[in-house]
């Protein structure tokens, strides 16, 4: 797969209604996690959408996922670029270059998805996520 380059929107706690309503408006397949299917499910917030991602007929790809509990959100900085493929050396290389000079929030490692995945905000102050799919079978994730 090509490295891919999207908007990734963060909610307060409506991605998935804003998920749904974009699927309404622009079609396609939109698939859906939630806190609680990778932590526990008795947690404050589990119901939360982890990540979501809505693939339309036109080619279009929005990402977005609720802030998780005890985070900050603050419209109007609540879209990040993600960077996802899986080619390693590629989008290292970006994320190497993204984050020198900027703010690591997450650092670039393997997550309990099975990909390898960090956010930044450059220099400039864009968010950034970058996510390297895992290898087949190591439960990679598909967006």
């Amino acid at each position: 797969m090509a490295s891919i380059l999207n908007p990734y929107i963060s909610f307060r706690d409506n991605a998935r209604q804003a998920l749904e309503y974009y699927q309404e408006t622009f079609g396609g397949e939109l698939t859906i996690s939630t806190f609680g299917e990778f932590g526990d499910p008795s947690q404050p917030g589990a119901d939360g959408i982890m990540h979501g991602n809505l693939e339309t007929p036109s080619g279009f790809r929005i990402m977005a996922a609720d802030t998780p509990p005890g985070m900050d959100h603050n419209p109007g900085t609540n879209i990040a670029v993600s960077l996802s493929g899986d080619d390693g050396d590629e989008l290292r290389g970006y994320w190497d270059r993204l984050s020198s000079g900027g703010t690591v929030a997450v650092p670039l490692e393997k997550q309990m998805w099975g990909d390898e995945f960090g956010m930044c905000v450059d220099q400039f102050g864009i968010g950034w996520m970058v996510n390297i799919a895992g290898a087949p079978g190591e439960g990679a994730a598909t967006s």
